[in-house]
């Protein structure tokens, strides 16, 4: 039976199982210890924030992240509708309103679209808790840009960094933005801790805040204690070695993703109706470029002659997994009926991208036996 070949799978060799090794001779095998202080230390130090604080996902870091700004129900977030519904479903946790805003051509929220997303909704009376801007991809959005219009309207920034750890924009690191960003080690992310995530930032009250919440807001007594609803969303000691040891291979996988978008690139140079969803500024620029975590095409089908839903059933055929870009969230029925500014682009992006193998885990030969298949469907039919 042919080997599947997925898009990008966990990366995890003999550092990672040193690590866990240790960490389980080490007795501490619950959640906290010293494992998880290292990680949040290192973590935050690798995004260039005061605090870190690991937590079991990248949804519940941003759960935690919407609750200690003060949305809450009745009030308005307004967010990327191109991204995955994790982020969408954190703000719905609050019992608030996600508003959402379109992309621009990188596929990050468009900054002017927003400014008019949010100076429409204050009009109209709504109280806007929260902006929350999402990483398209790997691919840093232009946090600048979208800071100055939170900080006209007052309005706190909580960046979805989840897809991005390990990217750039203007020489600052993914994550580095706003009074709050989150990031996710999901099994396909750019490095992962199995699951889990943490949320990174420069106030130090916010981070314990973050932590009082995610132990279940208990109280410093000698009995169990509680004044407020908390959560069980605190990293296991064990997970956090793991993330420790991907942390320290981060540069490597890297680069290795970064060699599969030079060859990509190569590829469909000069394939007509193709490009590629990122580049230039995603391979040659070290002061703007995205983390390379899933590299994707855009093609146009009119020039092409093809559509990505065929190249994708052609790969699927090879045993080779390959992905549509996100669904625009104001596409989906469950989220459809809430407001949304549009411009086309994100649906766009859905109708004409797909993300293909990328993972740092890929091996030559898997990484050949992609390009053979993509090969064999470009080739003229007789």
């Amino acid at each position: 039976m042919t080997e599947r070949i997925y898009m990008s799978s966990p990366d995890v060799g003999q550092a990672e199982e040193d690590a866990l090794v240790r960490a389980i001779r080490s007795g501490w095998v619950a959640p906290l210890g010293p494992e998880v202080d290292g990680f949040e230390a290192e973590l935050a130090a690798y995004a260039e924030r005061g605090h870190g604080v690991a937590l079991s996902s990248g949804t519940g870091a941003l759960h935690l992240a919407l609750l200690s700004m003060g949305v809450q129900p009745g009030s308005v977030v307004v967010t990327s509708s191109m991204t995955f519904a994790a982020t969408t479903n954190a703000i719905t946790y609050c019992g608030a309103t996600p508003v959402f805003v379109d992309s621009d051509e990188s596929g990050n929220v468009d900054p002017g679209l927003l400014e008019h997303a949010v100076a429409d909704q204050l009009d109209q009376g709504a109280h806007v808790s929260a902006i929350v801007p999402v990483d398209l991809l790997g691919k840093v959005a232009d946090h600048a840009a979208l800071g100055k219009v939170a900080a006209a309207h007052d309005v706190p920034l909580i960046v979805d960094a989840a897809e991005s750890l390990g990217g750039t924009r203007d020489g600052r690191p993914a994550g580095s933005a706003g009074e709050c960003s989150i990031v996710s080690f999901n099994g396909n992310k750019i490095m992962t801790t199995s699951g889990g995530g943490a949320l990174l930032t420069d106030d130090g009250d916010h981070a314990q805040r973050i932590r009082y919440l995610a132990t279940q807001a208990r109280q410093p007594a000698p009995h169990y204690e509680h004044t407020e609803v908390g959560y069980n969303y605190r990293m296991s000691n064990l997970l956090a070695a793991l993330g420790r040891a991907q942390l320290a291979r981060m540069p490597e996988m890297i680069e290795r993703r970064r060699e599969w978008r030079r060859r990509y690139r190569d590829l469909f140079a000069d394939v007509p109706g193709v490009e590629l969803f990122g580049a230039p500024d995603g391979v040659d620029d070290p002061i703007n470029h995205d983390n390379f975590w899933l590299t994707s095409i855009l093609v146009d089908r009119d020039a092409a002659g093809w559509s990505t839903e065929g190249l994708r059933l052609h790969l699927e055929g090879h045993q080779i997994e390959s992905r549509p870009l996100w669904k625009p969230m104001h596409l989906q029925p469950v989220f459809a009926h809430l407001p949304a500014y549009t411009n086309g682009t994100s649906e766009r992006l859905f109708r004409t991208g797909l993300s293909l193998p990328s993972g740092s885990a890929l091996s030559e030969g898997q990484f050949d036996r992609v390009l053979d298949a993509l090969g064999s469907f470009q080739r003229p039919r007789g």
